[in-house]
C-alpha cells in the first residue's frame, strides 16, 4: 500500500509537471492587451502561482478518457472519442480563470490583505480596478472555453456547464454569508453551501473533458460526481487542518476560523451537542488569540466528537469519489484522479 508522503510525492510531481504547462498557455490565452492595467490586474493572480489542481484535474480526467499515457499527447491537439480533436488545454486554462475571478471578489468582500502570499488585487491595485478584472476574468473564461474545437453541441453542453457553475459559486458564497448571522445551521445545509461555493469548480473540471471530447452521460455524470464528493471533502478537512495544524506551517493563526465564527461543519455539528462554540475563545481578533486558547477548544471540539465526525465525513466523500471513477479505464491516469482524492484529504501546508 502507497504510503500518504509517497502518494502526496507522486501527486505534487503530477500536478507540476501539468501547471508548468498550464502557466505556459495562460499568457496564450490571456495575454496583456490594452487597456494594459486592466489585463495586468487580470492576470495578477494568474501569475502569483496556484498549484492548478482543478486544472490537473480536468487533464487528467481527459487523458484517462482517451486511455493514452500521461504527457504523451499535446494537449493542444487531444483525441476525442470519435477520431477528432479538441484543445483541451484551453478548457484547463478557462476553468483556472474561473478560479482566479471568484478569488478576487472573495478577497473584496472579505477585506483580505494578501492572496498567495502577494497583496490582494483590490490592495495592489484598487478597488474598482480589482471589480473590472474579475469581471474581465469570468467573461474570458468563455471566450476560451470557445476556443476548444469540440463539436458545436458539447462546446455548448460546455458553455452550460461553466454558466452553470458560476452560478452556483455565487449561490454558495451568499449562502456562507448568510451563515454567519445564524447559529441554527444544519450539516446538511452546510454540506449544500460547501458543494456551491468549492466543490462545483471541481465537478466542472472533472466532467468538462468527457463532454468535450463525447463521452456518453453517464460518464459525464460520473465524472461531475467524483468532483462533487473530493471537492466538498477537501473543504471540510480545510475545517479540521484550521485546527489541527501549528500556525508555522498553516501560514496564519490556527483557528482562525474559530475566532472569527466562521460556520464550519466542525462547530455546526458541535452545536447540535450542546457546545457553546461563542464561548471556545475569549476574542474575535485574530491577533490577540493565544495558542492556549485554541488548544482548549480543540479538547472540547474533540470530546464532543465533532472533529473526528468531520474527518469521517470527508473520508466517506472521497472514498464515494474515487468509486465513481470505475466508469474510466483502468490506467495511469485514473490512478491519478484517485491519488488527487486521497492528497486533497492528507495534505499538508
Amino acid at each position: 500500500m502507497t504510503s500518504p508522503e509517497a502518494r502526496e510525492q507522486a501527486v505534487l510531481e503530477a500536478v507540476g509537471e501539468r501547471r508548468k504547462l498550464v502557466n505556459e498557455a495562460i499568457p496564450e490565452e490571456l495575454p496583456i492587451q490594452r487597456p494594459e492595467r486592466l489585463y495586468e490586474a487580470s492576470r495578477y493572480l494568474l501569475d502569483a502561482g496556484g498549484k492548478r489542481l482543478r486544472p490537473t484535474v480536468l487533464l487528467a480526467a481527459a487523458e484517462a478518457l482517451a486511455d493514452v499515457e500521461t504527457l504523451s499527447v499535446s494537449y493542444r491537439e487531444f483525441p476525442s472519442l470519435n477520431d477528432s480533436t479538441v484543445d483541451i488545454m484551453a478548457a484547463a486554462v478557462s476553468v483556472e480563470v474561473i478560479q482566479s475571478f471568484t478569488l478576487i471578489h472573495d478577497d473584496i468582500m472579505d477585506d483580505d490583505d494578501l492572496r498567495r502570499g502577494v497583496p490582494a488585487v483590490h490592495k495592489a491595485y484598487d478597488l474598482e480596478t480589482a471589480i473590472l478584472a474579475g469581471d474581465t476574468l469570468y467573461s474570458k473564461a468563455f471566450e476560451i472555453m470557445l476556443e476548444t474545437g469540440a463539436e458545436p453541441e458539447r462546446t455548448v453542453q460546455a458553455l452550460d456547464i461553466l454558466a452553470k457553475t458560476c452560478t452556483r459559486i455565487c449561490e454558495g458564497q451568499s449562502l456562507d454569508v448568510s451563515f454567519e448571522s445564524r447559529d441554527d445551521v444544519t450539516p446538511e445545509e452546510y454540506l449544500e453551501m460547501v458543494e456551491q461555493k468549492t466543490a462545483v469548480l471541481y465537478a466542472a473540471s472533472a466532467a468538462l473533458p468527457a463532454v468535450l471530447m463525447g463521452a456518453d452521460q453517464d460518464t459525464v455524470d460520473a465524472l461531475y460526481g467524483y468532483g462533487l464528493d473530493v471537492g466538498r471533502a477537501f473543504q471540510i478537512q480545510d475545517d479540521v487542518l484550521d485546527l489541527t495544524v501549528p500556525s508555522d506551517q498553516l501560514g496564519k493563526q490556527r483557528g482562525s476560523d474559530l475566532v472569527e465564527h466562521k460556520q464550519t461543519l466542525i462547530t455546526v455539528h458541535a452545536r447540535g451537542q450542546g457546545i457553546d462554540i461563542e464561548s471556545l475563545v475569549d476574542t474575535t481578533d485574530v491577533e490577540a488569540v493565544t495558542e492556549a486558547e485554541i488548544d482548549a477548544a480543540v479538547e472540547t471540539l474533540e470530546d464532543a466528537g465533532s472533529i473526528e465526525y468531520a474527518n469521517t465525513k470527508a473520508r466517506d466523500l472521497v472514498q464515494r469519489g474515487k468509486d465513481r471513477l470505475e466508469v474510466l479505464p483502468d490506467n495511469e491516469a485514473r490512478d491519478l484522479l484517485f491519488q488527487v482524492a486521497d492528497y486533497l484529504i492528507e495534505r499538508g501546508y
